[in-house]
């Protein structure tokens, strides 16, 4: 491995509720670029959030422009998508792909927090898959039960009801 140095890495996400494989991103992100770049602030992002800048009015293209071109962006690899995919499907990826790096996360893992909303709405435990911290946050809040407002929907269903 390359000498050590700073990295500072800022992600986005509902991260609702957090999970291991949330905090796994920033372990698999500095390792990659400790490998492999000379790092300055970067985006980090799942593939799933890369997906989302082809998203119709969710993300405006001069945004898009600027992380890309300014900062760049790290994306860790994630089951069922294709990262290299939505790089050469969208100009503006394609253009700064020198400035995006494709980390590869050893361990594949499907969890996600829409899982992990259903699963406690269902009354399932969630041990293990989320840190014990985040399960002693939402028993003590009463959040993603039965009763509670989230019912263990995902946050798109649930903004769509309320908008």
């Amino acid at each position: 491995m390359k000498s050590r140095i700073p990295v500072v890495l800022l992600a986005c996400g509902s991260f609702n509720p957090i999970t291991n494989m949330h905090l796994r991103l920033f372990e698999v992100a500095r390792d990659h670029l400790h490998q492999t770049a000379v790092p300055e602030l970067k985006l980090l992002c799942g593939a799933d959030v890369l997906k989302t800048f082809q998203t119709p009015n969710l993300w405006k293209d001069a945004h898009i422009q600027e992380i890309v071109e300014k900062f760049g962006l790290v994306c860790v690899g994630r089951a069922g998508h294709d990262p290299k995919g939505y790089i050469s499907e969208s100009p503006i990826l394609r253009m700064h792909q020198h400035n995006i790096h494709l980390a590869k996360e050893p361990v594949q893992n499907e969890i996600s927090a829409t899982y992990i909303r259903q699963a406690l709405g269902q009354g399932q435990s969630v041990k293990y898959l989320i840190p014990d911290a985040v399960i002693t946050y939402i028993k003590d809040h009463g959040l993603y039960t039965k009763d509670s407002a989230w019912k263990g929907k995902s946050t798109q269903s649930t903004e769509a009801k309320t908008s």
